[in-house]
């Protein structure tokens, strides 16, 4: 078997929110009629540039063709060798390896004729448990929003949210306030998640000062690789410390320091779903336990993180995919599932990820390129629908 030709689609999806957030569609196909799908995820994320998507085609073609797919492993080196690491969280050549990837599982996975969890070794689970993300405050008005979110999604049977911190650290109070008194221990706040923006003593204070409140872990409480603050803020909280893991030099350095508790492992962070499973392994080794994260992605993207998650040893924690929840479209026949709080794992007896791309879908939102035209640096770092 040969790969035979890329295809590259980008499409534009809304969110609930209004904001649009674009990925990349891509699609390995095969000299023996096979074809394997892929999701760069969400590509509208800082920093503020974007790729020439023709351009971008022609060089993962020039890559590719010709290649046996199933020589997965050598694949994967020569691409980051073609798209490297920046030890930088949202950095645009993980997410292009990550499509590839994920593409090239689907895609042996079919050829076997099993699922990409088996494929990576079977699965412990058929689901794993999820969280609903509510998105940082940066009013007061929006603490009542997003109570109504809770309520919306307690619902449907989410009980456990993740809350974007640090903004408004009035607003984050008074929400978790509303929400104990309201919802007592029906609802659990899975983390804290600071994303980076503070440094790891205004972390502190404000971890302290919303330490009455129950919360299972704090996320990314330090300015990026800043791994001696990690380390400090650990030491000196009595909740588990998580951080989403991008390179695997910055994972060294987290382990070498014995900086994080918990590691968050996202495909679209490190090339996917074999540089996840490294990076897995690599926690497993250290004694450390993972959960896993997200950009929020579309069903294709939230399917391969489902199979990967159930195949994992050591997935410990309460995991982030709700993307496809938090978008009004998708691009496939038949979106992943939810139940009771947790993503279902595709049919175990559907060959691949167990997603089917719907090419009506796909044309409905293609959109022509990359770019973010007009879109302000807010908008990008916080999805809001327009700018404050």
């Amino acid at each position: 078997m040969k790969i035979s030709d890329i295809r590259l689609t980008i499409v534009g999806i809304p969110r609930t929110t209004g904001f649009v957030s674009k990925h990349g569609i891509v699609e390995v196909l095969t000299d023996e009629g096979l074809t394997g799908v892929g999701e760069m995820s969400d590509f509208s994320h800082l920093p503020h540039y974007s790729l020439d998507t023709r351009d971008l085609e022609q060089n993962l073609r020039e890559l590719l063709v010709g290649k046996n797919p199933l020589n997965m492993m050598p694949i994967a080196k020569e691409l980051l060798a073609n798209f490297p690491e920046s030890l930088y969280l949202y950095e645009k050549g993980s997410v292009v390896r990550s499509g590839v990837d994920m593409a090239l599982h689907d895609l042996c996975a079919k050829y076997m004729g099993q699922s990409v969890a088996e494929l990576l070794g079977g699965r412990h689970e058929e689901k794993i448990k999820v969280c609903y993300p509510i998105f940082r405050h940066r009013f007061m008005e929006e603490v009542e929003e997003n109570l109504e979110v809770v309520r919306m999604q307690y619902q449907k049977g989410f009980d456990v949210f993740r809350l974007y911190v640090g903004k408004n650290v009035d607003a984050d109070e008074a929400f978790l306030d509303r929400v104990e008194q309201e919802f007592g221990s029906k609802v659990q706040i899975k983390s804290l998640d600071f994303s980076n923006l503070l440094d790891w003593k205004e972390s502190l204070r404000v971890i302290k000062r919303l330490s009455r409140f129950n919360f299972q872990l704090i996320e990314s409480p330090a300015k990026a690789n800043d791994f001696e603050g990690l380390y400090q803020l650990r030491v000196r909280v009595d909740q588990p410390v998580s951080e989403h893991i991008w390179s695997f030099r910055q994972q060294y350095e987290i382990i070498k320091r014995d900086a994080l508790d918990i590691f968050n492992i996202s495909p679209v962070f490190l090339g996917g779903i074999t540089g996840a499973r490294k990076a897995a392994a690599a926690a497993e080794v250290a004694g450390k336990g993972c959960l896993i994260g997200t950009t929020q992605e579309l069903s294709i993207g939230t399917a391969a993180m489902a199979h990967l998650g159930v195949s994992l040893n050591n997935l410990t924690l309460v995991s982030d995919p709700t993307g496809p929840e938090l978008y009004a479209g998708d691009v496939v026949n038949q979106r992943v599932q939810y139940e009771k709080g947790y993503l279902l794992v595709p049919d175990r007896n559907k060959a691949g990820l167990g997603i089917d791309l719907d090419y009506d879908l796909l044309e409905k939102y293609r959109v022509p390129d990359l770019c973010w035209a007009n879109v302000s640096v807010h908008q990008l770092q916080d999805r809001t629908k327009t700018a404050n």
